[in-house]
């Protein structure tokens, strides 16, 4: 029988099935405390921290979106994309009964590499990072943005401190359905799969291994194995870059390390070494 047509009648995007994740996922003793999926919302790291923030919201609780209205990057870009296109999610994490907060940094850099040491194994697709937090794919041989990763801090009405981090990727989208010809997607890649519970699970028991290596160091991302992590998947080292800074100034050179804070380390024609911490990074030839 045909279905009838509709957003949800596409078989190739099925929808992801909310209890097998919960069961493979939330456990006692395991980082994640809940799981709901959502048919669709605005943001949701919006609907996570406004939940976080009004005791709704336990930390460990993973929110999850079918389809992401009004989702929203670095410098309050936004984006969406057609409903099971893609991973849409939001973790509660609550770092800093382990961690200083001057090391909070390094959370969109750990997401980062859970995304990469998931995805490139499960989809059979060569992943990569773009400093600080955007994911990489090869589409007919241009390198194009696969997804990209927010944290926010919230306060619990505890007074605990807390950060709320999502993370976005195209798994399904097509050529046509690109928001921007930039774009990817594991799909246009060449994956092997686009089943978004496999992926999801991946991602986030990655995301979770990683987090208890950093908790467990400190915070200390070389103690933890993460800074050399993050360096050997990184697509900018090496690469000659442009730094659009805050304020509208620039540096040009090349990227050349990553200090122990997570910032890039740039040297420009000079040999003059600039640490970013904040920067729009613009790969050039």
């Amino acid at each position: 029988m045909t279905p009838p047509p509709g957003r949800w009648s596409d078989l190739d995007r099925p929808p992801l099935n909310a209890r097998a994740l919960r069961t493979a996922l939330v456990r006692p003793a395991a980082l994640w405390t809940g799981l709901t999926v959502v048919e669709s919302t605005g943001s949701t790291n919006a609907d996570l921290a406004a939940a976080a923030t009004s005791g709704a919201a336990a930390p460990g609780t993973v929110l999850v979106a079918e389809e992401q209205l009004s989702g929203r990057g670095r410098l309050d870009r936004r984006w969406n994309a057609p409903a099971r296109s893609g991973l849409f999610v939001s973790v509660l994490l609550t770092p800093g009964h382990d961690v200083p907060a001057e090391r909070w940094g390094w959370l969109p850099l750990l997401a980062g590499v859970a995304a990469v040491t998931a995805l490139s194994p499960v989809a059979e697709v060569e992943t990569a990072l773009k400093w600080p937090n955007d994911l990489l794919v090869t589409v007919d041989g241009t390198e194009r943005k696969l997804g990209g990763i927010l944290a926010e801090r919230v306060t619990l009405p505890d007074g605990t401190a807390a950060v709320v981090l999502g993370m976005g990727v195209n798994v399904s989208l097509r050529a046509d359905e690109l928001p921007v010809p930039t774009a990817g997607s594991l799909l246009l890649a060449g994956a092997r799969t686009t089943d978004r519970d496999p992926l999801l699970r991946a991602l986030l028991r990655s995301l979770a291994d990683w987090y208890g290596r950093w908790t467990a160091a400190g915070g200390d991302a070389s103690a933890a194995g993460l800074l050399p992590a993050y360096a050997a998947c990184c697509a900018t080292l090496g690469r000659t870059v442009r730094a659009l800074l805050p304020g509208g100034a620039e540096v040009r050179g090349e990227a050349v390390a990553l200090d122990g804070t997570g910032r890039l380390v740039i040297a420009d024609a000079d040999a003059v070494q600039h640490p970013v911490d904040a920067a729009d990074i613009v790969h050039l030839r």
